[in-house]
């Protein structure tokens, strides 16, 4: 970038804030103010700030801080926000991002990083910690079971309903089905049937896509259950066989 960022430090540990002056100023940073709590910060009103001008708040001391967002906001509606954290917390950084700040980094970053963060978001981009990497399976896997319960309780599926639309996303046949939950296979069609309507999907193709696309997964492959029904597939090709002979 050819013309320097200007930056405010905001944050209470006076040592923190140096610390990020110093490591500003070599890398075409302008830190113009350092304070310890928002009502410090003068206002920058000038046309020349608009639009590149950073407000780095250090959130580690107090999570209270998180209040002086809304503030900022009012206050410096060209500015940029960029909060920097002690360590990752989730609900934290999601809280933040709703209430608009446009960078949450956590300290543990090194230099380069750090820098290479800020003139992203300097140029317009949220910035994320890597460690959101780690987080969002776990946060994905929550989600879609929370999201597959409500569908469940939508779609007004019963106990032995939901058992059957799980054996059918492994793809199991009626004759499966039924030897692993011990019903007869005119069960089955009749469960089958009435979950094809309160999904309102045409088969079960269709049934298995909407439980996977909400989160649910298949019925879990019993190995002692599987035996008997492993071994009737696998011998009946052979009576057919001995009958056609015949």
């Amino acid at each position: 970038m050819q013309n320097p960022v200007r930056v405010a430090l905001l944050g209470r540990n006076a040592i923190v804030r140096e610390g990020l002056r110093r490591i500003l100023a070599d890398d075409h940073f302008e830190v113009t103010q350092s304070v310890d709590h928002h009502s410090r910060l003068h206002d920058i009103q000038s046309q020349e700030d608009r639009g590149s001008y950073l407000i780095v708040m250090d959130n580690g001391v107090d999570q209270t801080e998180m209040t002086s967002i809304r503030t900022l906001q009012q206050r410096f509606p060209d500015a940029r926000l960029v909060m920097l954290s002690d360590q990752f917390d989730f609900d934290t950084m999601a809280m933040a991002f709703r209430m608009g700040v446009h960078g949450y980094i956590v300290k543990e970053i090194s230099c380069a990083p750090l820098i290479g963060s800020l003139q992203l978001v300097a140029m317009g981009e949220k910035v994320m910690p890597t460690q959101l990497a780690d987080e969002l399976p776990s946060q994905a896997s929550s989600f879609y079971r929370e999201d597959c319960e409500k569908s469940l309780v939508t779609a007004n599926l019963s106990g032995r309903e939901i058992e059957i639309l799980r054996c059918l996303i492994m793809g199991y046949p009626n004759k499966i089905v039924s030897r692993r939950l011990q019903i007869s296979e005119a069960t089955v069609k009749v469960h089958v049937k009435a979950i094809l309507r309160k999904l309102r999907v045409q088969n079960r193709t269709q049934a298995a896509i909407w439980a996977v696309n909400r989160g649910m997964e298949g019925t879990a492959q019993n190995a002692p259950v599987l035996a008997p029904v492993m071994t009737a597939q696998i011998e009946a090709p052979a009576v057919a066989a001995s009958s056609v002979a015949a």
